[in-house]
């Protein structure tokens, strides 16, 4: 039933956005160069017929191939325990944070579920894994930053200990996006935290860039970058 999905992906290759794509992720270098939208329609079409055949017998070899796997689970309707044992299982194969992101971005089930999901994704915050803590940290600033859980997300943050690039970019992408959601409640966290300094840094960095913050702030978030 799925076996030309393959086939299908490499007919709608793109030549300019396979670059594209590629320069993004220098160290990924199976990239077919298929549109995020040309895939997410496929997974959409997937999810509505007989999506578990699909995800016990796809091929994952190709970027494309794992993209499409993550996006089917994300559309796929099931119990959400069912559908978590499938986010298991695949967050082992996260590679990259592009695969890791737009894998999150699928996931508007959270947002009926969120009790559920959080407590399952707790202690990816505490992996070795530099992409397991990235998946949990995405996880977060997409559906956590909110009234009711802003002060467990900053103690989670806090309380991240990584190495990983990609991991402590994504809490720096994370306390940005709280900054622009709870301004004073994020400001009293940069004044006392206990991120690296590397974080610390690329969240003041993230939040002086981002287009949704005034310039008196980005003043005054300056100051703390040059205390």
């Amino acid at each position: 039933m799925y076996a030309d999905i393959g086939d299908k992906l490499f007919e709608l290759s793109d030549p300019e956005y396979q670059k594209f794509a590629s320069s993004l992720l220098p160290n990924v270098d199976n990239i077919i160069g298929v549109r995020l939208t040309e895939l997410r329609k496929i997974a959409k079409g997937i999810a509505k017929n007989d999506w578990r055949l699909y995800l016990e017998t796809c091929r994952t070899a190709y970027f494309e191939e794992l993209m499409l796997k993550g996006m089917v689970i994300g559309y796929c309707k099931a119990d959400i325990e069912e559908v978590l044992g499938y986010v298991s299982s695949f967050v082992t194969q996260i590679d990259n944070w592009s695969i890791c992101d737009s894998f999150c971005s699928s996931f508007k089930f959270t947002k009926r579920n969120k009790t559920r999901v959080w407590n399952f994704i707790e202690n990816y915050f505490y992996s070795n894994s530099e992409f397991e803590v990235r998946f949990a940290v995405v996880m977060l600033l997409n559906y956590y930053i909110d009234e009711e859980y802003i002060e467990r997300v900053f103690k989670v943050l806090d309380n991240i200990d990584n190495e990983g690039y990609y991991a402590r970019m994504a809490i720096a992408w994370a306390v940005s996006k709280c900054f622009v959601v709870f301004p004073k409640p994020t400001m009293d966290y940069l004044k006392n935290n206990k991120l690296d300094g590397f974080t610390y840094s690329k969240s003041l960095q993230k939040i002086i860039e981002s287009n949704r913050i005034d310039v008196t702030t980005k003043l005054k978030i300056k100051e703390l970058r040059e205390r």
